[in-house]
């Protein structure tokens, strides 16, 4: 049998337990990967809308707000109003998130410790470089599709888009 054939079962299911190990990590955070990926997707782009942060935390638009009127009320997040959209707010972290991502990241970095292992620094490289390739293969074969997945705006809104204070939102971590 072509064990090709079994490649995205494989990254799938790679995902799946990757998601129960940082969960099961993260347990002592009362926190849920929803909830992490928000503050970290925040924190690599502090200003950013609501609607931009649902997609790039992959949170749909109605939770998204239940987080944020949550982090909000615990002092995580503040909401400013948009100079340029008198309707729209802009998000950022306060102080009081920095312990919480920075327990996030320890958490994320013993995860993937627990997936790396047995592996060396040299293997690690060479399968996030390998995995990198195939992201850019499949991202330049789904038009509409940024780098982190997720569609983009449309030719109107990019200008708006590119003024906008948006960071990339990947960070390696390495264990």
């Amino acid at each position: 049998m072509d064990r090709l054939h079994d490649f995205g079962f494989l990254i799938r299911d790679v995902s799946r337990l990757s998601v129960l190990n940082f969960e099961r990590e993260a347990k002592s955070l009362k926190l849920t990967l929803r909830q992490c990926k928000v503050l970290i997707s925040l924190q690599h782009n502090e200003g950013i809308s609501q609607a931009r942060l649902a997609e790039l935390s992959e949170v749909d638009a109605m939770t998204l707000v239940r987080l944020l009127d949550w982090m909000e009320r615990d002092g995580w997040v503040e909401r400013r109003k948009d100079p340029a959209d008198r309707r729209a707010r802009r998000l950022f972290m306060k102080p009081a998130a920095n312990p919480i991502i920075d327990e996030i990241w320890h958490i994320a970095d013993r995860a993937l410790a627990a997936a790396f292992m047995g592996l060396s620094a040299e293997q690690r490289e060479q399968l996030m470089s390998l995995l990198e390739h195939v992201h850019a293969n499949l991202i330049a074969l789904a038009p509409g599709v940024g780098e982190t997945g997720t569609p983009q705006p449309s030719t109107a809104s990019k200008s708006a888009a590119a003024a906008s204070p948006i960071r990339p939102t990947s960070k390696k971590v390495s264990p």
